[in-house]
């Protein structure tokens, strides 16, 4: 996330025709170009995937996919990390359990509402 994010304000930095020496800070960068910080982007995105897929029938493959835990370990080089883990852990760092989101993801508009509120708190971070 840290590449990224600063890849991201190198483009922005490009963008306002902000070159090396001048210095300037991340959050003036952001109000110069009216653009948010791409890790609450990808937050924000990742969260509304997830209440997707939570209102999803139980049957569809992508919401057995989401639960589905395979057997045995990992091979040796893999990333630990996986797609549910990270949401797992952004919901933790909110104060939601997965039981809670998956109660609130029922109801769209309360959800987007939800998620909106809680991406915008961390929307200037670094």
């Amino acid at each position: 996330m840290k590449k990224l994010s600063s890849f991201h304000h190198n483009c922005l930095r490009r963008i306002c025709k902000v070159f090396w020496p001048c210095r300037i800070s991340s959050l003036d960068l952001l109000k110069r170009t009216g653009a948010t910080c791409i890790i609450a982007q990808i937050r924000l995105r990742r969260l509304r995937w997830l209440g997707h897929v939570l209102r999803m029938p139980d049957s569809y493959n992508t919401k057995i996919a989401l639960r589905w835990t395979p057997q045995g370990k990992r091979p040796r080089g893999r990333a630990k990390n996986t797609w549910r883990r990270t949401v797992e852990q952004e919901l933790r760092e909110m104060g939601l359990t997965w039981g809670e989101a998956e109660t609130k993801a029922k109801n769209r508009v309360k959800w987007r509402d939800l998620v909106l509120t809680l991406c915008s708190g961390g929307s200037n971070k670094n």
